[in-house]
């Protein structure tokens, strides 16, 4: 099942987009990535919205459009391994304890499904 889908924005300059999501949205961030930080997860009731500062292909948040929240992980992929699709990325565990897998659409978007480890 997937629980939930979060949107995933660029930022050219990661502390002006914080202070704007949290300053002028309202949203509460609740974590961030890097030194100094360059990606950040926020919240606002039941909306989560990832920030990415990141550039470059090494890194893996700078291409993700959006982020699903799934129950089971094994078997989303699976499912959609039946369906024809290929994933992009195969399932992998992640430094924050999240497992996920990468799928590519038509138009080059990259979507991430991940589940609690």
């Amino acid at each position: 099942m997937i629980r939930s889908a979060t949107p995933v924005v660029r930022t050219g300059n990661y502390p002006r987009a914080h202070a704007f999501y949290t300053e002028v949205l309202g949203f509460t961030c609740v974590e961030e990535g890097g030194e100094p930080a360059k990606f950040g997860i926020f919240k606002r009731d039941g909306a989560v919205i990832f920030v990415n500062g990141h550039k470059g292909a090494d890194t893996q948040y700078d291409h993700w459009r959006a982020y699903f929240h799934v129950d089971d992980i094994d078997s989303l992929s699976q499912e959609i391994r039946n369906s024809g699709g290929t994933l992009s990325k195969d399932v992998w565990t992640t430094v924050y304890e999240m497992r996920e897998f990468e799928v590519t659409d038509p138009d080059d978007n990259v979507l991430c499904f991940g589940a609690d480890a």
